[in-house]
């Protein structure tokens, strides 16, 4: 014997809602690993196009003033896969990117020296990995949205506050 019971239409508005829920999880989800998937296979190449771009640009503006100590511009490689960039004083700054492939992100930390003894001055930005549906990658300022679609691009974004010893 079977017994059919009547569902109560807001149930099934519900249920219906509940449904198109777990469907957008599953999308989300499904985005999201392709997006890892992305990082995972390109993301270093990213990283070290940046590093390689970061590295020319400061010896391009090194040579431009050749013998200025003031202007000795340097990139170093940490072993933990971090770089800084490095200006020495007076107008002294660095930038010391710390890329993080787990979170598709790069921590880009400065810090400005400042001149008659004042305490230095510290900005972080992030910069985040994103990328349409294709295999391109590209790095995207967290806080502004800006969208730099080459290492070339955000080479000169990041470096131009070391260069002139000036924040934003």
């Amino acid at each position: 014997m079977s017994t059919n019971v009547v569902v109560a239409d807001w149930i099934r508005r519900i249920a219906d809602d509940e449904r198109k829920r777990d469907a957008a999880r599953v999308t989300e989800d499904n985005v999201a690993a392709r997006k890892a998937d992305r990082v995972r296979r390109h993301g270093r190449r990213l990283v070290e196009e940046l590093r390689a771009a970061l590295t020319r640009d400061a010896a391009a503006f090194r040579d431009e003033f050749a013998g200025d100590c003031a202007r000795d511009i340097v990139v170093e490689a940490a072993a933990d896969g971090r770089f800084v960039v490095r200006k020495p004083s007076p107008a002294g700054a660095s930038l010391t990117i710390s890329p993080n492939l787990d979170a598709a992100a790069l921590q880009c930390h400065y810090r400005f020296t400042a001149s008659g003894g004042l305490p230095p001055r510290e900005d972080r930005i992030d910069m985040i990995f994103v990328g349409d549906h294709g295999e391109n990658l590209q790095m995207k300022h967290d806080g502004t949205g800006q969208l730099f679609a080459t290492a070339d691009a955000l080479s000169e974004f990041l470096l131009v506050p070391v260069l002139t010893g000036r924040p934003r």
